[in-house]
């Protein structure tokens, strides 16, 4: 090999003046809504470890230090080429774009620029340099929509971890604490930068990280622990060959879910308290298995019951084998579609990613099948009213933001039967301050379509499945494919057409935005006839599903099954030969009624004798 560097850098020093580019072969920019949540959490986690008001900013440089992992770099004809770490590497760029959009008119900004791009003869170069997403980050830092119809999927991920950052940035940090946030991000966060000069060299060194050289997980340190305090050859080889299987299982699913199944088992079923989120404070059971969950075992194998090697046994082949085997289910049903656990997708689709905690709580090893499923109904239930509730108040529900109350409720289901189960969720549910009878409409905004989008899918899918027909609810949220639907408005944007009932345009664009006046279309019809009055469009509302047909006279007299539904529901639906002001209002009125019936608080009592 030739030479082969290796030095570790700040974030400042490694993005400051350099710039990284990525090989055609792989340009993919992968992560979801899960590991950006990580980021985050982790992030500003360990700031707040030592984050205290008043100090001056100088103090930041005491603060902990944090290592974001390694980076192998290929230096050739004198460019960066990013031979792994670019998901990372991306990742902190879009962190970087929003703290920098995040400062702006605040007090004490920390110029962050240089770390994300530099100009040259009037060209815009990021220094993570994708070409094929220039227009997108462009768009991001400079806080514009952007189309990404007809993208690559790694501009459209690019695009959505943006979206994910914003709702997962907790509040706390937005304010007094941010620029304390952004000095300790740039120079207290360490990456190993490796570099070598050829490729081959390059590749050599990443083969040997992640296949021969590679240190032992705390998965890997877990399973030598327990099975180092299993007596007998038989018995380890029984459970060391339980153990592979489920981990090769989890691994199928996506690299660090073994990991994840441990954190989330541990903390449902173990974790009796969490750290203060105050400066100074020790982190506790739910912090130390979410970091070290191998230590924490070890630490605390007498409480959980584990003293000896029968109770080492066990703990593998009927602890760990009955909540891994509905860990790995609920991964099936996070993302398909599963008759019976619909809401554990739908929570999914929201990117809430504590779910698997709140859902794994309750379920104990000798519960039969039919107990598992009614409680994982009940819990995913819960979690979809709650979520929904929140998100039509405009409350977050990132990671951040959710996790103290999670940990609550995640403690007060624990082992509870069904009916205890369902009862104890129903009054936090009862006891809820966001409703859907609230004066303030609900609206669209610039972080809100996803779940904007999500929300006219459910009630789309709710109509379509009560008027007899099947429901598209998948084919509505499916991100990918020149079909795929989009939320449309039913007024173009033509403020002048309003003037009669808008004073200004502002005043139009508010009431345009509300969510009464919002469909679920495919980008092809909007494209054909989004530009139309509503006069113009009204008929061809007909070919398209049911939420628009019900704007058309035609629904109420064609479609029988529509009319039954109608009926039953008590819904008020009308036909609106014109859309006018007051036709929103009505709109607004009728999905905020059709949203109280889909997160109705006794479809969680329901759930125990369905």
């Amino acid at each position: 090999m030739d030479e082969i560097l290796g030095k570790a850098k700040t974030v400042r020093e490694l993005l400051s003046g350099t710039k990284y580019s990525i090989d055609y072969y792989q340009r993919e920019y992968k992560w979801g809504a899960k590991q950006v949540a990580e980021l985050i959490r982790d992030l500003t986690s360990k700031f707040l470890e030592d984050y205290e008001r008043g100090h001056s900013r100088e103090q930041v440089e005491q603060y902990g230090h944090y290592f974001l992992g390694s980076i192998i770099i290929s230096r050739k004809n004198n460019m960066n080429y990013i031979i792994d770490g670019q998901q990372r590497l991306t990742s902190l760029t879009l962190l970087l774009i929003y703290l920098q959009n995040l400062q702006q008119g605040g007090e004490g900004q920390v110029n962050v620029e240089e770390l994300i791009f530099s100009e040259k003869y009037a060209r815009k170069s990021f220094n993570i340099d994708v070409e094929e997403r220039t227009a997108c980050m462009e768009a991001l830092f400079e806080q514009r929509s952007f189309d990404d119809t007809e993208q690559t999927e790694s501009v459209r991920n690019t695009q959505e971890r943006y979206r994910d950052i914003e709702e997962q940035f907790p509040e706390e940090l937005k304010s007094e604490a941010l620029p304390y946030f952004v000095d300790w991000l740039i120079e207290n966060v360490h990456l190993v930068v490796i570099t070598a000069f050829s490729d081959n060299d390059a590749y050599t060194i990443f083969e040997t990280m992640n296949d021969r050289g590679l240190s032992l997980s705390p998965v890997d340190m877990l399973k030598g622990y327990l099975l180092a305090n299993i007596e007998g050859s038989d018995r380890r080889t029984e459970a060391n060959n339980l153990w592979k299987k489920r981990v090769s299982q989890l691994a199928d699913w996506d690299k660090g879910e073994d990991a994840n199944l441990f954190k989330n088992w541990l903390r449902s079923q173990y974790a009796q308290s969490i750290r203060e989120r105050k400066a100074g404070a020790q982190p506790e059971d739910f912090d130390r298995i979410g970091t070290e969950f191998h230590r924490w075992v070890r630490d605390n194998h007498e409480a959980i019951g584990v003293t000896d090697s029968e109770g080492y046994f066990a703990f593998i082949m009927r602890e760990f084998k009955f909540y891994s085997h509905q860990y790995l289910r609920l991964l099936d049903a996070s993302w398909k579609l599963t008759g019976g656990l619909e809401h554990v997708y739908y929570n999914t689709q929201l990117g809430f990613t504590l779910q698997h905690l709140l859902l794994l709580a309750p379920l104990k090893p000798d519960d039969s099948d039919d107990v598992v499923d009614t409680k994982i109904r009940i819990v995913a239930r819960f979690l979809d009213i709650l979520l929904t509730r929140r998100l039509w108040n405009f409350r977050r529900i990132g990671y951040t933001t959710m996790q103290y109350a999670m940990y609550l409720v995640m403690k007060d289901i624990r082992g509870k039967p069904p009916k205890e189960l369902a009862a104890t969720l129903r009054r936090r549910l009862d006891d809820q301050e966001e409703t859907f009878d609230t004066d303030y409409p609900y609206y669209l905004h610039q972080q809100n379509r996803r779940y904007i989008h999500h929300l006219l899918a459910r009630i789309t899918d709710y109509i379509e499945r009560g008027s007899g027909a099947p429901g598209r609810y998948e084919e509505y949220v499916t991100k990918s494919g020149k079909n795929r639907y989009e939320v449309e408005h039913i007024w173009s944007d033509h403020p002048e057409w309003h003037e009669d009932e808008f004073n200004h345009p502002h005043e139009f664009s508010e009431y345009r935005n509300r969510i009464g006046g919002l469909l679920l279309l495919p980008k092809s019809f909007n494209a054909s006839y989004g530009d139309l009055p509503y006069e113009d469009k009204l008929e061809h509302y007909y070919s398209q599903n049911i939420l628009a047909q019900t704007l058309y006279p035609k629904c109420y007299s064609h479609s029988p099954g529509f009319l039954r539904f109608k009926e039953l529901s008590g819904l008020p639906f009308q036909a609106h030969k014109e859309f006018k002001k007051a036709d929103l209002d009505a709109r607004q009125k009728l999905y905020r009624e059709i949203a109280k019936k889909i997160w109705n608080p006794e479809l969680v009592d329901e759930e125990v004798v369905r």
